[in-house]
C-alpha cells in the first residue's frame, strides 16, 4: 500500500493557526493602564494671521492604554479629550474657538482617538495609527509616539506607571472646521504628554506593593505608617475670580 500523502495545504494552515495563537497570547499580556487626567495634557498650535502660533492646552483627558510596558506589539489606546476645557489663555479666544463655526463644543464637547494598529520603529518609538473623531467627523490620524518610561511611581500608592510623548499634524478643514480662513491657519500641530497607571482586577483604588528600587540606599524604602518618608503634595493655590469677557468673540 503506498504511503498516504499529507495534504499540501496542511503546513500553511498550521502556520496560520500558530500565528493566530501567538497573536492572541501576546494580546493577553497587555494590561490596562488608566490615563492620569492631571498629568496628561494635549497641546495644540495653529497659525494666527501669519504673526504667531496660538497655543491651546487641554487637561482632563480620560481613557485606557493597553500595554505590557516592554514593547509595542500589543499596545492600543482609547482616549477622550474634553474640548470644552480647551484654553488659549484668553476668554475671547476660548469663546471664539468653542463657537459653532470652529469646534462647536456645545454639540461636540469631546474628541476621541482610538488606535487601530501600532507600527514599531524601535524599542522606544512607534507610529500609532488610529481614528480621530472631532466635531462629529472621523478621520485617520497617525501619532509619532515615544515611550518615556514604564516603572513603579515613586509616590503612594506606588502604582506601576507608563509615560509617553506623541506628536501629530492634522488639517482642521478635513474635520469641517473651516471658519476664519483669513485669520486662522489650516494645519494644527498636536503634542501629547501622557501618563497612565496600571489597574488591577478592575479595582484601581487599592495600592500595589512597593517594588524594590535597586538604586535607593538602604533604609530609604517606604515603610507602612512612616509618614515622614513621603513628602506631602503642595496645597493648590486658589484660582482668581474670572473677569467677565467682552461679549463679542473674535480670534
Amino acid at each position: 500500500m503506498p504511503p498516504r500523502r499529507r495534504p499540501r495545504f496542511l503546513p500553511p494552515l498550521l502556520g496560520l493557526v500558530l500565528s493566530a495563537w501567538v497573536a492572541i497570547a501576546a494580546a493577553q499580556d497587555a494590561e490596562p493602564y488608566r490615563l492620569d487626567p492631571v498629568h496628561t495634557r494635549v497641546v495644540l498650535a495653529i497659525d494666527h494671521a501669519g504673526f504667531s502660533k496660538a497655543i491651546g492646552t487641554v487637561s482632563g483627558s480620560t481613557g485606557t492604554l493597553w500595554t505590557n510596558g516592554e514593547d509595542w506589539t500589543d499596545a492600543r489606546v482609547d482616549v477622550s479629550v474634553p474640548l470644552d476645557r480647551l484654553d488659549f489663555g484668553d476668554a475671547d479666544w476660548n469663546r471664539a474657538v468653542a463657537a459653532r463655526g470652529l469646534l462647536d463644543t456645545a454639540r461636540h464637547p469631546v474628541a476621541r482617538f482610538v488606535s487601530t494598529r501600532v507600527e514599531p520603529i524601535d524599542a522606544g518609538r512607534a507610529r500609532v495609527h488610529g481614528t480621530l473623531t472631532l466635531r462629529g467627523v472621523t478621520r485617520d490620524v497617525t501619532l509619532e509616539a515615544v515611550r518615556n518610561g514604564a516603572r513603579r511611581h515613586p509616590l503612594p500608592p506606588f502604582r506601576r506607571t507608563v509615560g509617553f510623548s506623541a506628536t501629530a499634524m492634522l488639517s482642521r478643514a478635513e474635520f469641517g472646521i473651516d471658519a476664519w480662513r483669513s485669520m486662522i491657519g489650516d494645519t494644527v500641530e498636536l503634542r501629547l504628554e501622557v501618563e497612565a497607571t496600571r489597574t488591577r482586577s478592575g479595582d484601581d483604588t487599592a495600592p500595589e506593593a512597593p517594588e524594590a528600587d535597586p538604586d535607593a540606599p538602604i533604609g530609604d524604602a517606604p515603610v507602612d505608617g512612616d509618614a515622614g518618608t513621603t513628602p506631602d503634595a503642595p496645597s493648590p493655590e486658589p484660582e482668581p475670580t474670572p473677569v467677565p469677557p467682552d461679549e463679542t468673540p473674535r480670534p
